[in-house]
């Protein structure tokens, strides 16, 4: 049966404007018409009637971890669960970030290689309620790198699924995204500097040389996907444009040929500008020199991603969940805004362009007949951020997941 949303405001990504008094016409999984809701509901059609809410496009996360422990940076709670335990546990993180708004993410990486694939698929399939999910698989990067559970007395040997992403070199980064793009990635993640919160790394120092970024880069090509690259250091950053990424992920330390080489290459930023509030108001979940890289870290990643918006770079949004309670995602709304983007120039980074970043902008990210019927809806001022931390109401594909507001007939 065909269902109509009417609602008060329509938030038009594409226009950058909020459009009163619309009525959604929706088919199966699929929008088919957006029309004034003066206009009668055709018979047949069930109607929704949101009331004085205001509907959005699902918003996208560029940049989640649904599987593994969330809002800890122990990483050694890796070690003390099963494959089995984190991919329920996954379950949980994937309703949770479905009911906060999230309709589509893209998950940048596990430990433990594919168990991010099998939570995707069993979202697919209608197993679990969840986002669409392009995945990882695994992490790419150095044995001793951010991507990597590091810190192990030596001698220790972690089961290869921990180790699945680890390379050497040139041919190791061609074999290893091969192996993920087999086994079901749909992105390749490379770990290009070191990281904040895994010990004993400098994220500004890089971990891979350009010819192994590019190597990943041609590799992905062939079988139609891409790389996003983990940089927080301005020259791992240079390296991963250079070599043709897609998005650059955080981006702490950009000077202005790093911003000139993202307009040239048509580069994404995904920089997680908010989550280090929640860290600082629970500082107990991180260690020492978790808390010192992050105080290092976060007001120059705050200036880079103003310099990016300032500048015209294709600002995505990414957050970085699971270093975080999944579902608090939306919060990062107000922060871009304080560091330079307009209220509707953020719903558009978190839905229209993140859909780009994505190459799924033919299915998802803005309310157009044809694309998927991801919509979501809030009670309060659609130019306030605030207002999408309290979601109201959930559909993706035509289904409502969602509903604490609304009548129907």
């Amino acid at each position: 049966m065909a269902v109509a949303l009417r609602c008060a405001r329509l938030v038009d990504v594409e226009a950058g404007a909020v459009l009163t008094d619309r009525t959604v016409v929706v088919e199966g999984d699929r929008i088919t018409a957006v029309r004034p809701g003066s206009e009668p509901v055709p018979e047949g059609v069930r109607l929704i009637d949101l009331g004085g809410a205001t509907l959005a496009p699902g918003l996208i996360d560029l940049h989640t971890h649904l599987v593994g422990p969330a809002a800890c940076g122990d990483f050694m709670q890796e070690l003390r669960q099963s494959g089995a335990q984190q991919a329920l546990e996954g379950v949980v993180h994937a309703r949770d970030t479905l009911n906060a708004g999230f309709t589509t993410v893209r998950d940048v990486g596990a430990f433990r290689a594919f168990v991010d694939v099998a939570l995707r698929d069993a979202v697919n399939q209608g197993i679990v309620p969840g986002p669409r999910m392009a995945v990882a698989g695994a992490y790419v990067g150095v044995s001793t790198g951010g991507g990597m559970i590091v810190g192990l007395t030596p001698g220790i040997e972690l089961p290869r699924e921990y180790r699945f992403g680890s390379v050497r070199d040139v041919p190791d980064v061609r074999e290893r995204v091969r192996e993920l793009l087999s086994g079901g990635a749909d992105v390749i993640k490379l770990i290009a500097t070191g990281a904040v919160l895994t010990p004993g790394t400098v994220p500004g120092a890089p971990e891979l040389t350009e010819d192994q970024i590019r190597a990943a880069v041609e590799e992905a090509q062939w079988y139609g996907a891409y790389v996003a690259a983990h940089a927080h250091g301005t020259e791992g950053i240079k390296r991963a444009i250079r070599a043709g990424v897609r998005s650059i992920e955080h981006g702490t330390e950009l000077d202005d040929e790093c911003i000139e080489l993202m307009l040239e290459h048509g580069t994404y930023l995904s920089a997680d500008i908010w989550w280090s509030d929640w860290l600082n108001k629970h500082p107990e979940e991180f260690d020492d020199e978790q808390r010192a890289k992050n105080d290092a870290a976060t007001e120059r990643q705050r200036q880079s991603f103003a310099k990016a918006v300032r500048a015209g770079v294709r600002v995505g949004f990414g957050t970085d969940a699971g270093c975080f309670p999944h579902g608090l995602q939306t919060r990062q709304l107000a922060t871009m805004c304080e560091w330079g983007m307009s209220p509707l120039g953020a719903l558009r980074a978190a839905t229209l362009t993140g859909a780009e970043c994505m190459g799924w902008e033919d299915r998802v990210g803005s309310i157009t007949p044809g694309k998927y019927a991801d919509l979501i809806a809030v009670t309060g001022d659609p130019e306030d951020p605030a207002s999408f931390d309290d979601v109201q109401f959930v559909m993706k594909g035509g289904e409502v997941f969602r509903n604490d507001l609304v009548s129907q007939r």
